[in-house]
């Protein structure tokens, strides 16, 4: 990967936990990232069962347990978040999640739910 650290994406009670996310996925992400041509801050990545369990709007069968998730913290700048979500979708990530009060952009490949959607939390 040329913008992230596989470390960026650990579960925080789980050391290399990183190692399980999808390829395709941090691949996909990767591209998005050198598009944009801004900084993704990842705020969450592979999640353990565990730790699932005491995040926020965490459930179970989420995207995040597979290694096909990740939260980029939402930044401040309207232009920023033009650029990642405009970058995210340039590259086929069809699901986003967008929470201004937490301030994270989720976004997923799991091709088990349904495409096509941006939501907010």
């Amino acid at each position: 990967m040329k913008h992230f650290k596989i470390s960026e994406f650990d579960s925080p009670d789980l050391e290399g936990s990183g190692q399980k996310m999808d390829k395709v996925f941090l691949k996909l992400l990767d591209q998005a990232r050198d598009r944009a041509g801004v900084p993704f801050k990842i705020l969450s990545g592979y999640r353990t069962i565990e730790h699932n369990l005491n995040v926020a709007g965490g459930r179970v069968g989420s995207s995040h347990l597979f290694g096909l998730a990740a939260d980029i913290y939402l930044p401040k700048s309207s232009r920023d978040r033009f650029l990642i979500i405009n970058a995210l979708l340039e590259v086929g990530f069809n699901r986003l999640g967008i929470s201004f009060d937490r301030g994270f952009i989720h976004v997923d490949n799991d091709r088990s739910k349904d495409k096509n959607v941006i939501w907010t939390y």
